[in-house]
């Protein structure tokens, strides 16, 4: 009996120094894309849009990388392997973010425009989709950031495409960490946007919505 009990008395004191011995893992980190506060067509300067105010315009989907659709942030090393950084995260699914994101630029940049998220409320008749791939987005923390995409502008009535076109951006990443490379990720995302209000601009004039 006495032996049992010494025993289990080095059983308590063993589990004691592991529980003490093992480091309590650090908290992740979440980040989110801050919106880079765009001009509005007005405030750029005059320019001609044709598309009529109140037109109902959804923005998405918009499809990322295999390798970058994941919670954990990803960024090139130096012999451009993949680091997945294990405790600094995206808030949400990255390309929700980006969707949202280009939505509320395209918001500033074109006030008039009603933009609204895909999928859309089969109420509303919306008259253009922008669907959005995007092929390349590398980041290094010590360098930049490359964002490749090629987007389309569908007219949601003949469900053809009206427009398709590529932009290609490098953004300096400032400060050199995780919080500098979401904001040269917003800012990437920002003159994207630029570039479809852009285009949006030029196409055809359609009836108001109701």
């Amino acid at each position: 009996m006495k032996q049992v009990i010494i025993i289990a008395g080095f059983v308590l004191v063993l589990s004691g120094c592991i529980s003490v011995s093992v480091p309590n893992s650090p908290d992740p980190r979440f980040y989110t894309l801050p919106a880079q506060a765009p001009r509005s067509f007005n405030e750029a300067g005059p320019k001609k849009m044709n598309i009529f105010p109140n037109t109902f315009i959804s923005i998405g989907p918009v499809k990322i990388p295999q390798d970058q659709d994941r919670p954990q942030i990803v960024t090139l090393g130096k012999d451009k392997t993949l680091n997945l950084a294990q405790f600094d995260r995206w808030g949400e699914p990255l390309d929700l973010g980006i969707s949202r994101l280009i939505r509320e630029d395209l918001a500033v940049i074109m006030p008039q425009v009603k933009f609204i998220l895909y999928p859309w409320n089969s109420a509303l008749a919306v008259k253009y989709q922008v669907i959005i791939e995007i092929m390349q987005l590398d980041s290094e923390l010590n360098g930049d950031m490359v964002l490749a995409a090629q987007w389309v502008i569908t007219d949601t009535q003949s469900m053809k495409p009206v427009m398709v076109k590529k932009s290609q951006f490098r953004q300096a990443i400032v400060p050199q960490d995780y919080f500098g490379l979401a904001k040269a990720l917003s800012a990437a995302c920002a003159s994207l946007s630029n570039d479809i209000a852009g285009a949006l601009a030029e196409l055809p004039a359609s009836k108001t919505n109701p």
